[in-house]
């Protein structure tokens, strides 16, 4: 069992790695912890009371404190981050004890052993601010989604930020052909089909392969591979802790693995080609996917079939409009990847795309 007493906020060294500092004398609750710890990936630090040294009670990134040495700590500078910890579910007084020592949390194990593994965890990765989720979905089949997807990608790994292309489409062929990189190690999505609980964000994407200074997560030419629900949410979330963008290429269907991947997803993107069969398919996809992504926006693709335009594309799918994602020549050259003419077009397309989204999610 885990409460907050306080709203959720961020332990003290966000955003940097740290060890977690550990209060207790009692020795089994001790053996519980370190195990915990090492379950995350974490070495604490382990005392009996407020660390002697300055500054070394208010700079640890996170704080377990076991029940037993809630009073030692009356007189410890208030700070954030700091978890009490028992495993008495009957007692009342530790919601009082843990007002008295300002703790954030009260956490009672074994019940709560996994909510915290994933705060330390946390605090070892040194997680900061999530990456910034972007879906693209094709209005009909061939609508150049995954071109997009890609050029996305590598336009915002241009620009220097840490980014992770990931396929969720298993019929799509690979996002890693796309990019020139089938044969480059790493590996691909059948290797996570296992993955329960928590994955390092760190150790998943040095187990990736990188291509054009990008992560990508693709599948791989064997045979089709159930990937479940729970392997994908644990995935994504990895991917996106490591912070700056994250772009997810989505097929057109929705089950419960795109189910899980939409409900990490900020922006959904919808890539439409300007005629009307493929706007009235996109109607369809629109439908869906807008009753799970809060922010879904509407990409047109020409050439314009005669009488239409980009404005009215937007006003029959009732979609804010991004605009007209162009051409890119010599698509169908692996060394230059989709968006990988710095001057080209589709770049300065995605570039635009980048600096309206990375202003609107500062602002929030």
């Amino acid at each position: 069992m885990a409460g907050a007493i306080t709203d959720e906020r961020r332990p003290a060294g966000d955003g940097r790695q740290g060890r977690p500092l550990i209060v207790t004398e009692d020795v089994d609750l001790l053996d519980d912890l370190l195990r915990l710890c090492a379950a995350a990936g974490a070495r604490p630090e382990v005392h009996h009371g407020v660390p002697e040294g300055r500054g070394r009670w208010e700079a640890a990134p996170l704080v377990l404190v076991g029940d037993d040495a809630a009073r030692r700590l009356r007189g410890a500078v208030r700070r954030r981050g700091v978890v009490l910890i028992g495993k008495d579910q009957d007692d009342s007084g530790v919601w009082q004890r843990a007002v008295q020592i300002g703790a954030d949390h009260v956490l009672m194990l074994p019940d709560g052993e996994q909510w915290l593994v994933d705060r330390i965890a946390d605090v070892a990765e040194g997680v900061g601010r999530p990456a910034l989720t972007v879906g693209v979905i094709g209005g009909r089949g061939g609508a150049g989604a995954s071109t997009l997807a890609c050029a996305l990608a590598v336009t915002s790994a241009r620009q220097g930020r840490r980014t992770l292309l990931v396929d969720a489409d298993p019929l799509g062929g690979g996002l890693d052909v796309l990019l020139g990189g089938e044969n480059a190690e790493g590996l691909r999505w059948p290797a996570f089909a296992a993955s329960r609980g928590r994955v390092g964000g760190g150790a998943l994407e040095e187990s990736l392969p990188e291509l054009h200074s990008l992560r990508v997560l693709s599948w791989d030419r064997g045979d089709a591979v159930a990937i479940p629900p729970q392997a994908v949410r644990a995935v994504l979330a990895a991917g996106r802790r490591r912070g700056g963008a994250v772009v997810v290429d989505l097929p057109r269907r929705i089950d419960e693995g795109v189910a899980e991947a939409l409900a990490q997803i900020d922006i959904g993107l919808l890539v439409v080609p300007a005629e009307l069969r493929a706007v009235a398919a996109a109607s369809r996809v629109a439908s869906a996917f807008g009753m799970v992504l809060r922010d879904l926006r509407l990409a047109v693709r020409g050439p314009y079939a005669p009488g239409l335009d980009d404005q009215d594309i937007a006003r029959l799918l009732g979609l804010p409009l991004v605009g007209d994602v162009p051409a890119e020549p010599d698509l169908h050259d692996a060394a230059k990847p989709p968006g990988g003419i710095a001057r080209g077009p589709l770049a300065r397309f995605c570039e635009g795309f980048w600096e309206r989204v990375a202003v609107g999610s500062e602002a929030a």
